[in-house]
């Protein structure tokens, strides 16, 4: 008994080390984590149950009685977008912000902000969803961008109010876009709150930075003059095709889904004049071209000199250790910053560790290396060992059972009632013949399932990558990539 208690003593000291040795290497946070900045306030005292109490920001939206357009709905086997009485896909709405820093919040408090704002339905599955989520741009009285800081993110006038549904952890994006930020030079900041509308509480929602350019270091750091027509930079997002899609050389190359397209996000629509899209389009494929050509890994010729080669890896791992499968394919953003190098952007973690609504993800395999551009980034031996050195990195820190772990714990512990407030308005979607995952038995029953599926599938996602990340190399092995180098030698 004795010996088997040295032995458990001993394990537990080797427990506790191996776990303060990961902790030691987690760099010094760089990024605002809300749940390790908030103050802790006691339940007040001065009212019972009969007023709205809450630790969260308080977001409240009034429409003057006007449905929130944008909503889907299914017509004769097609998709269609609710509107306005007038047909208008958005709204003007007055929105406020509570968010006390010395005590809780309440519906009647004074706000921290008050503002116009055009508000309407947002994304595209989730449009489907009963608790939505929300695109909204605040304005002035005289509807022009109105910008301001909301709940201690940096000052702007475009938002996303991201309503967790499918996601019942309430987690997945709030823990992702928090490890982008930390590993990556940009990652929407978000902000847990809890949200009114016309009075109705409607549960706990992610306030999220758009992903934009913005001023005084407000998200990414571009400028455009339509004057002169000249950019500092420039932002794409590859999704659905739209109308305004610019030709691009992945998708000349058939290594691009048929129904997918590129979309110039910066400059947005009131700056992009047609010459500044050409320049843009033509940009944008001298740079795949690069990727494309037979001179893709030459240290002057190639990729190296055009993208940030960090942020492509890291990107990469993010969301194979998420298996977050739309990334590379739909909302998936690429910027140029003023030092001519291309970075990727995070977005959209709700489907991720086995969240898809249309079949199960197995986390026992890689996916992104067969997508859009890292088809080719693979072929070369120096990023393919840069994204398994870089990976042992983060098992170090971010990506550390215990850190995961303890970050979920972190989180769920600062939500505490709002939880519960969530779950007594939107409860029903655990039961049986709610489920959104198919088949039906992969939907869970209560919030506890839902967290634990989670850490679960993080667990055993770095399992099967700590075996196996290694393998990307063979994607560089001269026997692969010879046909694609031969000519250039």
């Amino acid at each position: 008994m004795k010996r088997k208690l040295i032995g458990f003593c001993l394990t537990l000291v080797i427990l506790a080390v191996s776990f303060a040795a990961n902790v030691a290497e987690i760099p010094e946070k760089k990024r605002i984590h809300q749940h390790l900045e908030a103050t802790e306030f006691p339940i007040c005292s001065d009212h019972g149950n009969e007023k709205f109490c809450t630790h969260l920001p308080l977001v409240q939206i009034d429409t003057s009685g006007q449905e929130i357009p944008g909503r889907g709905y299914w017509e004769n086997g097609e998709t269609h977008y609710t509107t306005s009485s007038d047909g208008s896909d958005r709204i003007g709405v007055r929105i406020t912000v509570t968010d006390h820093k010395d005590r809780r919040n309440h519906t009647d408090d004074e706000p921290e902000l008050e503002s116009s704002a055009i508000i309407h339905v947002r994304g595209h599955s989730s449009r489907h969803f009963d608790k939505a989520s929300y695109k909204i741009k605040l304005v002035t009285s005289e509807g022009k961008n109105n910008l301001q800081s909301v709940m201690g993110m940096p000052a702007h006038s475009d938002w996303v109010l991201h309503g967790p549904f499918l996601d019942k952890t309430l987690l997945r994006n709030y823990l992702f876009y928090n490890l982008a930020g930390e590993m990556m030079d940009y990652a929407p900041n978000v902000r847990f709150c809890e949200v009114m509308i016309n009075g109705s509480y409607e549960g706990v929602y992610v306030m999220t930075e758009s992903i934009d350019a913005g001023e005084d270091g407000a998200r990414l750091p571009l400028s455009v003059s339509r004057k002169d027509e000249t950019y500092t930079g420039y932002l794409l997002r590859l999704d659905r095709r739209d109308a305004e899609d610019i030709n691009n050389f992945t998708e000349y190359s058939l290594r691009m889904d048929s129904t997918l397209g590129v979309n110039i996000v910066f400059p947005g629509e009131q700056n992009l004049t047609e010459t500044l899209k050409k320049e843009i389009t033509s940009d944008f494929s001298d740079f795949e071209k690069s990727i494309y050509s037979y001179d893709f890994d030459d240290s002057d010729l190639g990729y190296e000199k055009l993208i940030d080669v960090d942020s492509f890896v890291d990107y990469l791992l993010i969301n194979e250790l998420s298996c977050n499968y739309d990334a590379g394919s739909l909302s998936t953003y690429i910027y140029k910053l003023p030092d001519n190098k291309f970075r990727m952007c995070v977005w959209d973690f709700n489907n991720s560790c086995d969240n898809y609504q249309e079949a199960a993800t197995s986390e026992y395999e890689f996916r992104l290396n067969d997508g859009l551009w890292y088809w080719m980034l693979l072929k070369d031996k120096y990023f393919s060992q840069r994204i398994v050195d870089r990976y042992y990195e983060l098992r170090k820190s971010y990506f550390s059972d215990e850190y995961l772990d303890s970050y979920i714990d972190d989180v769920i512990a600062y939500l505490g009632d709002a939880v519960d407030r969530n779950y007594e308005r939107w409860g029903y979607s655990f039961e049986s013949n709610s489920g959104l995952l198919i088949p039906s038995s992969r939907n869970l029953h209560s919030y506890e399932e839902s967290v634990e599926q989670l850490r679960e599938f993080l667990h055993k996602r770095t399992s099967f990558m700590d075996r196996n990340i290694g393998s990307l190399n063979q994607y560089s092995a001269q026997s692969k990539i010879k046909k694609y180098v031969e000519n250039a030698n």
